[in-house]
């Protein structure tokens, strides 16, 4: 560990030996902390092109640019699924979601999918000696088994058994009941004379659903047939049934004050240890209903809105951090946990106002996508005591987050865990130029890509959502494409380069038949 604090105050070029006095003191006169704390900042759903610093002309994202251009901005960072549910699992516990069966995208009452006696990323920072927390969205379950949470007492099992010491959560998603904020396993603000009923089978008598009474939807109404139409929360139609929570309810409105304002009192109650805080905002998914101070400003509705309110998020957390002089030796991740949708649900004028604005940069698809877009995501590290600003075209995967921060700390990690995380500590910190030999991703079907080529695994399933209007890259041909030439995966070259088809399939082979078989884990009922 002496080494290890040694290492980490004065850089790692070269020998861990091979430390100068002057480092350590500089270290000592700013009051820092030798290890580094640790954000891991995850936006939902937004897009390679939604943020100026990655292209951008429609709308300016200031605190994002910041942090990128005293930082190092990845431009083929990947996530592993291209949907939530299944990018944060393997975020968190550096396990690909694809080789287990019950890792979509998890309901408002379904189990917890991370077990317990699975190691995540908290687990290994807390043996680490860190503080840990988690604010804002969820979306792995809570409770042991799909609708097996007790809303008005105590939700076990929850973030505290798998790491988390302190936790301020949405169970699901903004689009989804329960509409309450769950903190350290407890429904925050409880109000017990509205005790909570929570359903995804059938409605509550007396409660009105957004589809038969389209009146009481003040704020925003559905799209047709995307099914958020069902309980009313805040004006705001959602998915599945819910009753009761008076006081506790959240006003959409304020999510994003809300997350902000607990991920800043976490930075201050704990500047004097290190610490690990996961801070997954709610923009810019559905329903987008932003604070009155971001509405019109962004000249692109409420999705343009959200994309400001995300930024103004990042600029708080970012001060929070200078005021309390952690600025220098916190390492901060921003990411996001898939590529972008427009139209997810709501009647918010997104496509409309979409403009010239391209959220997927120059890629092909997004959300729920096998094309590059929908895993291909902003990726911006920043931690000014260790990492030299500039631009990384490295190849990256979300899954070696796990080993790579381990490394980072000096956490062994046990067999079994983490199975598919790989230490790429070097590229994370700009210190190697080509990352991972090749990414995995999962998105209906998997694909696979060195950097250079890429490959999708043929499949029957439809090749366009009609409601969200992206195309999904599947098809039961092979397809194989030349990213680095053709980022925008026009050219399905498979017949011409078979060598390359067989090489990339060999090593999604390989990949397939490793890992944890299912009897290890007791997951939660399928939801």
């Amino acid at each position: 560990m002496a080494n290890l604090k040694l290492w980490l105050s004065c850089g790692l070029g070269g020998s861990l030996l091979s430390v100068t006095a002057g480092c350590a003191n500089q270290a000592e006169e700013n009051g820092q902390s030798q290890r580094p704390n640790v954000i891991f900042i995850v936006a939902d759903d937004l897009g390679y092109g939604d943020i100026s610093c990655y292209g951008a002309k429609a709308v300016s994202t200031p605190h994002v640019d910041s942090l990128a251009a005293t930082g190092l901005r990845f431009t083929n960072a990947h996530t592993v699924a291209a949907t939530s549910t299944p990018s944060r699992y393997s975020l968190f516990t550096g396990h690909y979601s694809w080789r287990r069966d019950d890792t979509g995208i998890a309901a408002g009452n379904a189990g917890m999918i991370i077990r317990p006696e699975q190691t995540t990323v908290a687990d290994m920072f807390k043996s680490a000696g860190y503080t840990t927390g988690a604010i804002g969205k969820w979306h792995l379950g809570l409770g042991d088994k799909v609708g097996s949470q007790d809303w008005n007492g105590e939700i076990t099992p929850g973030p505290q058994d798998i790491g988390f010491d302190y936790s301020y959560l949405m169970a699901a998603t903004g689009d989804r009941v329960p509409c309450v904020w769950i903190e350290n396993c407890k429904v925050a603000n409880y109000d017990a004379s509205a005790p909570i009923q929570v359903s995804y089978d059938k409605p509550f008598p007396g409660e009105p659903l957004g589809k038969d009474h389209p009146e009481l939807l003040t704020k925003l109404k559905p799209s047709l047939n995307h099914g958020h139409n069902q309980a009313i929360v805040n004006g705001i139609s959602r998915i599945g049934y819910m009753k009761g929570g008076g006081k506790a309810l959240w006003k959409d409105e304020d999510i994003a004050d809300t997350i902000a304002a607990k991920a800043v009192q976490f930075i201050e109650r704990h500047k004097e240890t290190p610490f690990f805080l996961y801070v997954g905002t709610n923009d810019i998914h559905v329903p987008r209903y932003p604070n009155a101070r971001f509405v019109g400003k962004s000249g692109m509705g409420y999705r343009g809105d959200a994309i400001l309110q995300f930024d103004w998020t990042v600029g708080k957390i970012m001060d929070a951090l200078k005021e309390q002089g952690l600025s220098e030796n916190t390492l901060v991740i921003l990411t996001s946990d898939n590529g972008p949708v427009v139209d997810d649900g709501y009647q918010d004028q997104a496509v409309e106002l979409l403009g010239d604005h391209k959220p997927w940069g120059e890629m092909r698809g997004g959300k729920y996508s096998n094309f590059e877009a929908g895993t291909r995501v902003p990726f911006i590290v920043n931690w000014p005591l260790k990492v030299k600003p500039g631009q990384s075209d490295a190849l990256m995967s979300q899954i070696d987050l796990f080993a790579s921060l381990a490394s980072l700390v000096d956490q062994p990690i046990a067999k079994g865990t983490a199975p598919d995380s790989r230490n790429h500590l070097p590229a994370l910190l700009g210190q190697d130029s080509k990352g991972r030999d090749y990414v995995i991703e999962s998105a209906g079907s998997l694909s696979i890509s060195d950097g250079e080529w890429k490959y999708i695994v043929p499949n029957k399933l439809s090749s366009y959502n009609k409601l969200t209007r992206t195309e999904l890259g599947n098809s039961p041909q092979e397809q194989l494409y030349n990213v680095r030439k053709d980022i925008g995966e026009q050219q399905n070259v498979a017949a011409d380069y078979p060598e390359e088809v067989k090489r990339l399939k060999a090593l999604l082979e390989q990949e397939q038949a490793k890992g944890i078989p299912m009897k290890k884990l007791t997951p939660a009922k399928k939801q």
